[in-house]
């Protein structure tokens, strides 16, 4: 406002200096013209929209004309008066302090209402201690007014956990496996059996077979135990649909470390969601853009994707991270200088900041 203010009388002033150079009979007749101009635009509009700038510029000159010119204005001199009443209300106004202590600040509410959204059993108490104990002094009863003004119930009339953190809860020891083809260059067809966890999304290709057998699946399912060593004992369930090569001694593997099988419905494929989704993505990035020429040649391209996947390939049920990263996330960056990395024969860019 100032500058428009400081543009607009600098802008009068130099009007006035020209007005001062033209003769009398021309000022007149301008002054005429002008009059009529705003007689009929005084017809036209009933209330002028006026900024402060126009009202600060019209109340200056009406403290250099007389009380009788003041019908020059198409303002009454009530309204001029109370412009200017307005102008010394707020240079003279001071702020004033809302009364009552200082409101809770918004990392502490947010805190609180995080506490609470993720931890449905806990009370006003509970919160209260447990934000003290990382040194946050928040009292009983501001965290009951944070959460009544958020619209939160205390904790034995609070929802309990959403689906997508009870799911969560329950893939901890959840691992899929299922089995899926490829057709080589030459038309032959080659099968790999895979495994992925629910909780990471981390993929265990088992091995691939162009005959694969009851025997066969469950050697590879004695590999993957090993392979996983004690993490094999957090493994609660085991989701597979009813192929017959899933034989009783694959199923043994696993039972005997206490984990329960779970066979699919019969042509139920979303029943195997999590499996089915990465037969589904495997194939986009991967096998349906290179032509395979033999088994020995789909383990080296499966074996770099895998790495790829386990490492690097951001997750949406992770919050855009991998399974297993190799280095952490940096903190925010000044600059950013991305180095490219090809992986997977050429066919899939991996980027790290190079800074």
């Amino acid at each position: 406002m100032s500058w428009s203010l400081l543009y607009l009388l600098i802008r009068r002033i130099l009007q006035l200096v020209v007005l001062f150079g033209r003769g009398d009979r021309a000022k007149e007749i301008e002054i005429l013209v002008l009059r009529h101009q705003v007689a009929v635009l005084r017809r036209q509009v009933d209330r002028p929209d006026l900024s402060d700038g126009d009202r600060v510029l019209m109340t200056a000159l009406s403290r250099l004309l007389p009380r009788s010119s003041w019908k020059s204005f198409f303002v009454t001199p009530a309204t001029l008066l109370r412009w200017h009443r307005r102008l010394i209300h707020r240079r003279w106004t001071y702020p004033r302090r809302s009364p009552g202590r200082p409101s809770t600040r918004k990392d502490i509410r947010d805190a609180v209402l995080r506490l609470a959204r993720e931890n449905p059993t806990w009370g006003y108490q509970r919160i209260s201690g447990e934000l003290a104990g990382v040194g946050v002094r928040v009292p009983p009863s501001t965290v009951r007014d944070i959460l009544k003004r958020a619209g939160m119930d205390p904790a034995p009339r609070r929802n309990g956990p959403s689906w997508g953190q009870f799911l969560a809860a329950q893939a901890e020891g959840i691992i899929a496996c299922d089995l899926f083809h490829v057709d080589t260059v030459f038309l032959k067809r080659i099968y790999v059996l895979f495994f992925i966890e629910h909780a990471t999304r981390l993929v265990h290709v088992a091995g691939t077979t162009a005959n694969p057998t009851g025997a066969w699946v469950a050697q590879q399912a004695r590999n993957l135990v090993v392979d996983l060593g004690d993490r094999a004992g957090h493994l609660k369930f085991l989701i597979r649909d009813r192929d017959a090569k899933f034989t009783g001694v694959f199923d043994e593997v696993f039972t005997s470390l206490g984990v329960r099988v779970i066979r699919s419905p019969v042509r139920a494929p979303r029943a195997n969601a999590i499996a089915e989704r990465w037969v589904g993505t495997v194939r986009r990035e991967c096998t349906d853009r290179l032509l395979i020429y033999n088994e020995r040649h789909l383990r080296r391209v499966l074996t770099a994707y895998e790495r790829h996947y386990n490492t690097h390939r951001p997750h949406r049920a992770r919050d855009r991270r991998p399974p297993q990263p190799l280095l952490a996330a940096p903190a925010d960056l000044n600059h950013v200088y991305l180095k490219r990395r090809q992986a997977v024969d050429g066919l899939i860019s991996e980027y790290r900041n190079a800074a």
